[in-house]
């Protein structure tokens, strides 16, 4: 298969090593370096422009509002539009108030909706064709990055939200990092229709086998508070917390918005802080690995308020 321009782009790790030879180590030494005048973290983000941060748009952001508080998902509408389609049509019908997170699992998913089935789908469809990835064109703006990973050919960001794409640099997907949102299904790949479920820890095994079409932004800490609980069999079992209304931020009044910024991954600043989390600068880090797990990166994301406050 003939490679394209932006395989070429993108492949970093390929470039510099002839054919049947093993790549061999970086000739940077990270722990050979003076980090003393090299910004933190904190310093990065303290001094980076206006410019540098993306509002996240109302119309494609999702609450989930529990009794613990508000859980804020950035919806991906690059990668799996349908999906995101799907769950707005859904939200806006109210399929989900009242529902539940009925299958929460200690270091895999919190999932959610109609664990038995019996809620009538309005608008939305009835079930989904799969977008477990999708061809990757220019104007998807894949943004990627140095490090390599166990499970494709290179890794990086779409609109600040991990993603990787295949050896050829033709096809990109979202990760299952935790915090990843996406829908289930039956074995059948074409089978999503409403239930969906949210990564407590990276679960990459599952990259390409489910549609991730968003990322929680913010309010992480109240799905891993979630009481763990298994499917229910019938209505007197345990049905696991409540799930008090999905709304869309747009049709909300402003002032009940949770309005946010994150770190553009297209951004000099975002790639100065991605560095600088890669080798820790601060005096308390001994040993520096040069590398970092896409999944261990926190994208930074604060307040839009903070930014007129600069």
């Amino acid at each position: 298969m003939k490679r394209t321009a932006i395989a070429a782009a993108v492949i970093l790790f390929a470039i510099g090593c002839a054919e049947g030879e093993t790549p061999k180590a970086a000739a940077h030494d990270p722990n050979a370096v003076s980090y003393e005048d090299k910004p933190s973290p904190a310093e990065i983000l303290e001094t980076s422009a206006a410019s540098d941060w993306r509002a996240l748009d109302p119309e494609n952001t999702l609450y989930i509002e529990l009794e613990s508080g508000r859980v804020v998902i950035a919806l991906s509408t690059k990668l799996a539009p349908a999906h995101v389609t799907q769950v707005k049509m859904l939200a806006r019908e109210g399929f989900y108030d009242g529902l539940s997170f009925y299958r929460v699992i200690e270091g895999f998913v919190a999932q959610g909706g109609d664990a038995l089935e019996a809620r009538e789908i309005k608008t939305a469809e009835k079930t989904m064709i799969a977008e477990f990835d999708q061809p990757l064109t220019s104007d998807i703006g894949f943004d990627a990055i140095k490090d390599a990973d166990g499970y494709a050919a290179t890794v990086g960001f779409v609109d600040s939200l991990p993603a990787g794409v295949d050896a050829e640099g033709e096809t990109v997907w979202h990760l299952h990092c935790t915090g990843a949102f996406a829908f289930g299904r039956n074995n059948e790949k074409d089978t999503a229709s409403t239930e969906f479920y949210v990564t407590l820890q990276p679960q990459r095994y599952l990259d390409r086998n489910l549609s991730v079409f968003g990322r929680v932004v913010e309010g992480m800490d109240h799905l891993q508070g979630l009481r763990r609980v298994s499917p229910p069999e019938t209505a007197d079992d345990d049905m696991g917390e409540t799930i008090i209304a999905m709304r869309i931020a747009a049709d909300l009044p402003a002032g009940e918005q949770t309005t946010l910024e994150i770190l553009d991954s297209s951004s000099s600043a975002f790639a100065a802080y991605y560095e600088s989390r890669r080798n820790r600068p601060e005096a308390f880090f001994h040993f520096r690995h040069d590398y970092m797990d896409i999944c261990q990166f926190a994208v930074p994301v604060r307040p839009v308020a903070a930014a007129g406050e600069e």
